[in-house]
């Protein structure tokens, strides 16, 4: 499950040091919570798969996974402020502010392809 996201060029963050590092650089960030669920597995991980391919897309890759990696994940949800906690999430980031937010129920009892539908639409205005 970790690998996943990794195997396509997605950063694993792993401290809260690499989180800030990530999520604040110039440019457009793509974070995913990924999680052990099964809308992770079903719909967030593919989705965010799918999004990256054709037309526009982040410079950046970057994933923290809830329940493993906890202080990189909870420095991450510092940043998804006002949003609160949700595995899986996706969060992209403009310049170091959040632009596009996509929650849990965002994600669960949706298909990976409107999900990725949902994030491309968000790489054309802000990528």
């Amino acid at each position: 499950m970790k690998t996943d996201l990794v195997s396509v060029g997605f950063e694993q963050l792993q401290t809260p040091d690499q989180v800030d590092k990530a999520l604040t650089q110039p440019g457009t960030v793509l974070c995913v919570v990924n999680s052990v669920c099964g809308c992770a597995a079903g719909a967030a991980r593919p989705g965010a798969k799918q999004s990256l391919t054709g037309g526009k897309r982040p410079d950046h890759l970057v994933t923290v996974f809830a329940g493993v990696d906890t202080d990189a994940t909870n420095q991450a949800r510092k940043h998804f402020l006002p949003y609160p906690p949700s595995s899986p999430a996706m969060a992209l980031f403009k310049d170091g502010k959040l632009v596009h937010f996509l929650e849990r129920h965002h994600i669960e009892g949706r298909s990976a392809e409107m999900i990725a539908d949902n994030l491309k639409m968000a790489y054309e205005e802000f990528c």
